[in-house]
Parts: C-alpha cells; sequence; structure tokens
C-alpha cells in the first residue's frame, strides 16, 4: 500500500499535495500566532469531488482531516494539533482552490460559491449583479465562505442582516465517509424535516467538510450615512441605539462601540490612522443607516437623533462623515483593531455575547472585579453592540509584564465567563470554540447539551477524524 502522501497526490495531482516543510509551515499556525500543529501533509484539492477522494483515502488510512480556508480563525479552529491518541496523524485540506462562483440568480437573490471563495469575492460577484452580500468582517480579503459558514461568522451588520447561519440557503457537504451531500437548495421555505444545513454551519469543520453554499443576496443600497460619536459610557451607547432603532428602525445597519484604549492600539500601530475627534472621550459609536430608496433623507435622520442624544446628554461629540473617504477611514479605526492589537503583542481575548439590555452591566462588573484581581491591568473592550457581541480582551503594557499575565488565562477566564454565564450571555458569539475554548464550553453547557452534540458527533462521524480535538 502507498504511503498517504503519494495517494493524495495520485488522486488529486503531485503538485497539489505539499510534503516539503517549507511548504506545509504557513498551514500549521494560526493567525493569531497561538497554536502551531504538524500534519503529514497539505492537500489542495481543486474541485467536490477531489474533497471527497481526499476525504477517502484519509478515513481508509485511519487519518484525521482538519479542513483549512484562509487560516484567518481566532480558536484555533483550523490548525493540526487536537488528534492527540490518533498516531496516524493529520492532513491539513486546504480548500481555497475551490473558488469558483457557480451561479448568480438576480431575480431569485441567490449566489451560489464553492468555499474556498473568500468573502470580498463573494461580495463583488453580488456587485457585479447590482445585489448585496452584506457579511462583512475586517479580514473579508482573505477569509473564505466556507470558514464564515463553519464558524457561523457575524461581523459588523449582523444587527440588520444576521449572522452566516441566516444568510445560507442551502450547503454542499463532503461527510466523513467521503460521500457528498448536495444540499444546494435556494428555496426559502422547505419544511420537509430535519433541515440539515444548520449542522454543518458553526459545525467548524467536525461533521463534514463544506464545499459549497447557495447565499442570499439583497437589494444595494443606494445610500449610506456614518458617524463616529463620542458618548458618555457604555449605558449611553445603549440609549443611542434604542434612538437610532426608533427613528431609523432597520436601516440602522451597524452599531460599534470603541474603548479608548482600543483605538489608542489603533493610532500608535496603523500608518495613516488619526484621531477622529478633538477630545479623547473613553468610549466612542460607530453608526452607519444605509437604504435602498434614494429620497431616504439619512443624513438627517441621524443628525436628528445624535442631536437628540447631545440634548440628553448621552453623547458628548460627533464627526459626521461628509464623503465616502470620510467613512472608510472611520471604518479602518474600527477593522483595525484586531491587527493593532496583534502588533502590541499577545492578549487574553473573549469574544462574548450578553443581551444587549446588560452591555453596560457587563463592562462595569467585569471591568471591576478584573482590575481588582490583577491591578493595572489593560482592558481592550471593542465590538458589535448592536447585537450584544463585544470583544473584550486584557494585557499588560510591556512585554515583561504580559508573559506572567498570560499565564493568568484560567483565572482571567473565570472572571469573565462567570459573569457572562450570569448575565444569560455565550462566551463565543462569533469566533467559534476551536481549540481555544473547547474545555471551557463543558463549564457552561449542560451536561444533556453536551451529550446531545457528542451524539450528533458520533452519529456522522463514528471514528472521530473529522478536526479532531475542535468543539468537543
Amino acid at each position: 500500500m502507498k504511503p498517504l502522501p503519494e495517494a493524495l497526490q495520485d488522486a488529486i495531482g503531485q503538485p497539489y499535495v505539499l510534503t516539503a516543510a517549507e511548504d506545509v509551515a504557513p498551514y500549521l499556525r494560526d493567525w493569531r500566532g497561538r497554536y502551531q500543529g504538524s500534519a503529514l501533509c497539505v492537500a489542495r484539492p481543486g474541485s467536490t469531488d477531489e474533497v471527497a477522494a481526499v476525504v477517502r483515502l484519509c478515513a481508509a488510512a485511519g487519518v484525521a482531516v482538519v479542513p483549512q480556508g484562509g487560516n484567518t480563525g481566532l480558536c484555533g479552529g483550523a490548525t493540526p494539533g487536537g488528534a492527540a491518541g490518533k498516531p496516524a496523524g493529520e492532513v491539513v485540506v486546504s480548500l481555497t482552490r475551490l473558488n469558483r462562483i457557480r451561479a448568480v440568480d438576480a431575480a431569485d437573490n441567490t449566489l451560489t460559491a464553492e468555499a474556498g471563495c473568500t468573502l470580498m469575492q463573494v461580495q463583488q460577484a453580488a456587485a457585479a449583479a447590482d445585489r448585496l452580500f452584506p457579511l462583512s468582517l475586517a479580514a473579508e480579503g482573505t477569509a473564505t465562505i466556507g470558514g464564515n459558514l463553519s464558524t457561523n461568522a457575524g461581523g459588523v451588520q449582523v444587527l440588520r442582516y444576521g449572522n452566516a447561519r441566516d444568510l445560507a440557503l442551502g450547503l454542499e457537504v463532503v461527510l466523513p465517509d467521503g460521500r457528498v451531500w448536495n444540499g444546494l437548495r435556494a428555496l426559502r421555505k422547505d419544511n420537509t424535516g430535519y433541515d440539515l444545513k444548520h449542522l454543518f454551519i458553526g459545525a467548524e469543520g467536525t461533521l463534514g467538510l463544506i464545499t459549497a453554499a447557495v447565499l442570499k443576496l439583497y437589494p444595494r443600497p443606494c445610500q449610506t450615512a456614518t458617524a463616529w460619536a463620542a458618548v458618555r459610557d457604555p449605558a449611553a451607547a445603549v440609549a443611542l441605539l434604542n434612538r437610532l432603532r426608533v427613528e431609523a428602525g432597520d436601516r440602522v445597519t451597524a452599531f460599534e462601540i470603541v474603548g479608548r484604549a482600543a483605538l489608542d492600539l489603533v493610532l500608535r500601530h496603523i500608518p495613516q490612522a488619526r484621531e477622529p475627534l478633538a477630545e479623547r472621550p473613553e468610549w466612542q459609536v460607530l453608526v452607519e443607516l444605509t437604504d435602498t430608496l434614494p429620497d431616504t433623507p439619512l443624513d438627517a435622520i441621524l443628525e436628528r437623533v445624535l442631536v437628540a442624544a447631545v440634548e440628553a446628554g448621552e453623547v458628548l461629540d460627533v464627526a459626521l462623515a461628509q464623503s465616502q473617504a470620510q467613512a472608510l477611514a472611520l471604518w479602518a479605526l474600527r477593522e483595525n483593531v484586531a491587527e493593532g492589537q496583534k502588533i502590541e503583542g499577545l492578549s487574553i481575548k473573549h469574544d462574548i455575547a450578553v443581551p444587549v439590555s446588560r452591555i453596560a452591566e457587563f463592562i462595569a462588573r467585569a471591568d471591576a472585579a478584573l482590575q481588582a484581581a490583577f491591578p493595572g491591568v489593560r482592558i481592550v473592550c471593542f465590538g458589535h453592540i448592536g447585537d450584544g457581541n463585544l470583544h473584550y480582551n486584557q494585557s499588560r503594557s510591556t512585554a515583561l509584564d504580559n508573559d506572567a499575565f498570560i499565564a493568568a488565562t484560567p483565572a482571567v477566564n473565570r472572571i469573565v465567563y462567570d459573569l457572562v454565564a450570569a448575565l444569560g450571555g455565550s462566551i463565543s458569539a462569533e469566533h467559534g470554540l476551536g481549540q481555544l475554548k473547547r474545555e471551557e464550553i463543558l463549564r457552561y453547557k449542560s451536561s444533556l447539551e453536551m451529550d446531545m452534540m457528542r451524539a450528533v458527533k458520533h452519529a456522522l462521524d463514528p471514528a472521530g477524524l473529522m478536526n479532531p480535538g475542535k468543539v468537543i
């Protein structure tokens, strides 16, 4: 019997199975630099049939499969290294060659894309048909649609359009035994039993490999109003959100909060970043309204709400974008927070969700508890306050102090996650569990929930070869 790498080369072509250490290396480390794995090889199939062939060969050899898209994940879900107890090793299956837009149906408002298409590629294909694919996040030039679906990505427009799960109508999936499930249906209504696609969305490749998806499209907005506003505190930010939703309804497309420490990292590390307001407020929000109707007075609506919030003492200062260039500059401040943090160094990251009404309470209580336990800790708080999702991260300002602080991750997690649970929230809002939170989740899901999840895993992947050591 041939060694598995040679069998894979026969199946998909020698150039598409990487074995040399220097070729494999980029696939073995996660974007944050937290996880480093090893693999027998990296397979780069170019079609669904080739993905199925790779999976069948790996299953026959008892070798685990680690699916990978753009490798932009933040929880180690696409990094090999979770196959403890499986001495046969792992094969990374990179899906980036599955990068074709198969169909765009403007009348049906759908687009069918292969899993290796970048999010930006999907957005551009929708725009070419005068439609909008609304999923939007900072890594959209690299992140792939398969990865977005596998982690149920959120991004900045969840408030209006929902998560990746809400934007998918149908999937094509290679199952752990190599069979291909063709669920590429474009129906809004299909009440014929279990909605199987939802098993694979958010499963991080632990149940099968998503190879293509039918995605929802929307009419393209023809006008946008954008503002950066200093708010008194997080409670005032929530009050402003409520004002906007009353006045503008679902025209509120994005509502992001950025704490002082988060913005300071952007200003320190990102070229061309500039302070957007005259003062240096502790809290600010980025607001965007959009509309498909050309005569809706969006700027007037936004200005009216902001003036009322100023009069109520909720908003302290405002910068209204007067051009697309100004709007893009404001968005760059928000979108570069993660990059600024990466340049600064490691931090303890939390991607949490609580009810919007309890955002201010969470921040106040978590800040106080962390400062009491770790005096002087730097708290970088930002995120999608419109849907209750905060990125709530901690570090020290010097490298030496930070190394010791990172070692205290379990204690920091207990403070943050216990409070999240007490407030009825989730310890993972949009990044998934991966390797990072696979043990943490055991504290916060009931034993019954975990039993149900394990039962689904065993039913579809009884040998445990699909992305082992991730999620559960």
